[in-house]
């Protein structure tokens, strides 16, 4: 006589690979391969001025211990600019701590006459009016109450780069003149 005895199966957990990591961007999503980073003294004051001016959004705003903004992030159209309270000890050091600027930002606006008037009216100092410059841009230039200098422009003509010299040289030439 047989006896038939059940085999128990013995199932082996399935060794499954983990998750393959999702490949981190080199550049974070929203930002672009250049962000400005400007430094101010009353940064707070800054933000609400390029809010004003500018039409900027506040993305990110960090204070630190002292109050003073140790970083923050506005978005002026689809563009990051990053900013923070002048700190001398780490090196970071505002226009009027040095005594100007040796360097600016250009902003591509729908209508650079609303956005020169509005920067203007939120206390921005006209340096330029806009005017149409022989590169095809209508433009301006202005300094911001922290010492900043600011360009907007808005395309209006696209240009070969031959036409766009020859209307150079012709502009250098009327300013020769001019003197």
């Amino acid at each position: 006589m047989a006896t038939s005895k059940k085999q128990k199966t013995v199932r082996k957990p399935v060794k499954r690979a983990a998750p393959a990591k999702k490949k981190v961007a080199y550049i974070p999503s929203g930002y672009h391969t250049l962000t400005p980073h400007l430094v101010c003294r009353r940064a707070a004051e800054a933000i609400d001025f390029y809010i004003k001016a500018f039409g900027a959004r506040q993305k990110i705003r960090m204070a630190g211990p002292d109050g003073k903004i140790m970083h923050a992030e506005l978005l002026i159209g689809n563009s990051i600019v990053m900013l923070g309270d002048e700190a001398p000890q780490m090196g970071a050091t505002a226009p009027p701590t040095i005594g100007g600027t040796a360097s600016g930002l250009l902003v591509y606006v729908k209508n650079v006459d609303q956005a020169f008037t509005r920067a203007v009216a939120a206390g921005a100092t006209a340096d330029m009016p806009p005017q149409n410059m022989f590169w095809g841009d209508r433009f301006a230039r202005l300094t911001d109450p922290f010492g900043h200098k600011w360009s907007l422009a808005t395309h209006v003509e696209d240009l070969s780069p031959r036409e766009m010299a020859r209307r150079g040289q012709a502009e250098m030439a009327r300013q020769a003149g001019s003197q």
